[in-house]
């Protein structure tokens, strides 16, 4: 049971170094991402849209 603490304790104290080496974005990067991804989002979710719409016409004139 010591050895298992031991080896938590190193791993939390290797894991809080690793965070100090990290380069974090500022908050212009995370807010120009965030909005690029939006407008992606919405891209894609129009076009899945559209697919849809234009595959259930195709689809109902098949059938009649």
């Amino acid at each position: 049971m010591k050895e298992i603490l031991k080896k938590v304790v190193q791993f939390l104290k290797d894991a809080r170094a690793e965070l100090k080496r990290v380069t974090w974005p500022t908050r212009r990067e995370v807010m120009a991402t965030t909005g690029v991804v939006i407008v992606f989002t919405f891209i894609i979710a129009f076009l899945l849209g559209l697919f849809d719409y234009l595959y259930t016409l195709i689809i109902g004139h098949l059938l009649g």
